[in-house]
Protein backbone atom coordinates (compact mmCIF):
# COMPACT_ATOMS: atom_id res chain seq x y z
CA UNK A 1 0.00 0.00 0.00
CA UNK A 2 2.82 2.24 0.78
CA UNK A 3 4.03 2.11 -2.89
CA UNK A 4 0.53 2.39 -4.57
CA UNK A 5 0.68 5.90 -2.85
CA UNK A 6 4.15 7.05 -3.82
CA UNK A 7 3.04 6.01 -7.31
CA UNK A 8 -0.06 8.01 -6.95
CA UNK A 9 1.53 10.84 -5.12
CA UNK A 10 4.46 10.85 -8.26
CA UNK A 11 1.56 10.70 -11.05
CA UNK A 12 -1.14 13.36 -9.47
CA UNK A 13 1.17 15.77 -7.74
CA UNK A 14 4.47 15.39 -9.45
CA UNK A 15 2.71 14.99 -12.90
CA UNK A 16 5.41 12.23 -13.99
CA UNK A 17 4.78 10.08 -16.99
CA UNK A 18 3.91 6.26 -16.44
CA UNK A 19 7.55 5.41 -17.66
CA UNK A 20 9.31 7.92 -15.53
CA UNK A 21 7.52 6.13 -12.64
CA UNK A 22 8.44 3.37 -13.26
CA UNK A 23 12.13 4.17 -14.27
CA UNK A 24 12.41 5.49 -10.39
CA UNK A 25 10.78 2.84 -8.58
CA UNK A 26 11.81 -0.31 -10.54
CA UNK A 27 8.32 -1.88 -11.63
CA UNK A 28 6.38 -2.62 -14.96
CA UNK A 29 5.12 0.26 -16.71
CA UNK A 30 1.68 -1.83 -17.09
CA UNK A 31 1.71 -1.63 -12.71
CA UNK A 32 2.38 1.59 -12.47
CA UNK A 33 -0.83 2.30 -15.13
CA UNK A 34 -2.64 -0.14 -13.43
CA UNK A 35 -2.25 1.54 -9.60
CA UNK A 36 -2.95 4.96 -11.08
CA UNK A 37 -6.02 3.74 -12.74
CA UNK A 38 -7.63 2.19 -9.91
CA UNK A 39 -9.36 3.50 -7.17
CA UNK A 40 -7.97 4.75 -4.36
CA UNK A 41 -9.69 2.88 -1.74
CA UNK A 42 -9.26 -0.69 -3.44
CA UNK A 43 -6.36 -2.84 -2.12
CA UNK A 44 -4.54 -5.47 -4.27
CA UNK A 45 -5.13 -8.88 -3.61
CA UNK A 46 -2.71 -11.22 -4.29
CA UNK A 47 -4.54 -14.68 -4.10
CA UNK A 48 -3.07 -17.98 -4.36
CA UNK A 49 -4.57 -21.03 -4.17
CA UNK A 50 -3.50 -23.26 -1.35
CA UNK A 51 -2.39 -26.40 -2.95
CA UNK A 52 -2.22 -29.70 -1.53
CA UNK A 53 1.52 -31.46 -1.36
CA UNK A 54 2.99 -34.26 -1.43
CA UNK A 55 3.62 -33.88 2.56
CA UNK A 56 0.37 -33.85 3.49
CA UNK A 57 -0.60 -37.63 3.59
CA UNK A 58 2.16 -38.24 5.91
CA UNK A 59 1.38 -34.92 8.38
CA UNK A 60 -0.50 -36.83 10.73
CA UNK A 61 2.62 -39.89 10.69
CA UNK A 62 5.21 -37.15 11.22
CA UNK A 63 3.99 -35.44 13.86
CA UNK A 64 3.10 -38.67 15.42
CA UNK A 65 7.00 -39.50 15.23
CA UNK A 66 8.09 -36.30 16.24
CA UNK A 67 5.85 -36.35 19.22
CA UNK A 68 7.10 -39.52 20.25
CA UNK A 69 10.89 -38.45 19.88
CA UNK A 70 10.43 -35.56 21.66
CA UNK A 71 9.99 -37.51 24.88
CA UNK A 72 13.17 -39.99 23.67
CA UNK A 73 16.52 -38.88 25.24
CA UNK A 74 18.41 -36.67 22.64
CA UNK A 75 20.71 -39.25 21.52
CA UNK A 76 18.53 -41.41 21.09
CA UNK A 77 15.74 -39.57 18.38
CA UNK A 78 15.86 -39.63 15.10
CA UNK A 79 17.41 -37.29 12.92
CA UNK A 80 15.65 -36.02 9.61
CA UNK A 81 17.28 -38.00 7.06
CA UNK A 82 16.00 -41.01 9.20
CA UNK A 83 12.18 -39.54 9.35
CA UNK A 84 12.80 -38.93 5.86
CA UNK A 85 13.87 -42.89 4.84
CA UNK A 86 11.07 -43.81 6.77
CA UNK A 87 8.51 -42.26 4.97
CA UNK A 88 10.43 -42.79 1.37
CA UNK A 89 9.11 -46.72 2.66
CA UNK A 90 5.65 -45.59 3.27
CA UNK A 91 5.49 -43.93 -0.01
CA UNK A 92 6.50 -40.41 0.05
CA UNK A 93 8.45 -38.82 -2.92
CA UNK A 94 8.73 -35.27 -1.85
CA UNK A 95 11.84 -33.35 -1.13
CA UNK A 96 14.04 -33.72 2.21
CA UNK A 97 14.20 -30.05 2.65
CA UNK A 98 9.95 -29.87 2.29
CA UNK A 99 10.25 -31.85 5.46
CA UNK A 100 13.55 -29.96 7.51
CA UNK A 101 11.07 -27.23 6.44
CA UNK A 102 7.87 -29.10 8.17
CA UNK A 103 10.20 -30.74 11.05
CA UNK A 104 11.80 -26.99 12.18
CA UNK A 105 8.78 -25.74 12.02
CA UNK A 106 7.00 -28.26 13.94
CA UNK A 107 9.50 -27.75 16.58
CA UNK A 108 9.06 -23.94 16.53
CA UNK A 109 5.37 -24.48 16.97
CA UNK A 110 4.05 -27.51 18.23
CA UNK A 111 7.09 -29.08 19.26
CA UNK A 112 7.80 -26.59 21.94
CA UNK A 113 5.43 -28.22 24.59
CA UNK A 114 5.64 -31.95 23.49
CA UNK A 115 9.36 -32.01 25.16
CA UNK A 116 8.89 -33.08 29.06
CA UNK A 117 10.01 -30.74 31.45
CA UNK A 118 12.30 -30.93 34.49
CA UNK A 119 10.31 -29.42 37.80
CA UNK A 120 13.38 -27.62 40.34
CA UNK A 121 10.95 -26.57 43.51
CA UNK A 122 12.22 -23.36 44.75
CA UNK A 123 11.04 -24.49 48.28
CA UNK A 124 12.55 -26.58 50.68
CA UNK A 125 11.59 -27.87 53.61
CA UNK A 126 14.15 -27.30 57.03
CA UNK A 127 16.99 -29.39 56.50
CA UNK A 128 15.93 -31.00 53.29
CA UNK A 129 18.06 -29.25 50.79
CA UNK A 130 21.92 -28.07 51.86
CA UNK A 131 25.54 -27.46 50.94
CA UNK A 132 28.39 -27.32 52.95
CA UNK A 133 31.81 -26.24 52.14
CA UNK A 134 34.14 -28.56 54.99
CA UNK A 135 37.33 -26.69 53.65
CA UNK A 136 39.54 -24.79 55.88
CA UNK A 137 40.97 -21.35 55.95
CA UNK A 138 43.53 -19.47 57.73
CA UNK A 139 43.74 -16.08 58.82
CA UNK A 140 46.48 -13.33 60.13
CA UNK A 141 44.67 -10.69 62.91
CA UNK A 142 46.90 -9.15 64.71
CA UNK A 143 50.44 -11.38 63.99
CA UNK A 144 48.08 -14.32 65.35
CA UNK A 145 47.09 -17.08 63.03
CA UNK A 146 43.48 -18.44 63.22
CA UNK A 147 41.89 -20.77 61.40
CA UNK A 148 38.41 -20.35 59.89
Amino acid sequence: MDMIGKVKRMHFRDHLSFSDIARRTGLSRNTVKKWVKAPAEVEPRYRREAAAGKLNAFHEALVQMLRADARRAKHERRTARALHAEIKVQGYEGGYSRLTDFIRAWRQGEGQGAATKAFVPLAFELGEAFQFDWSEEGLVIGGVYRRM
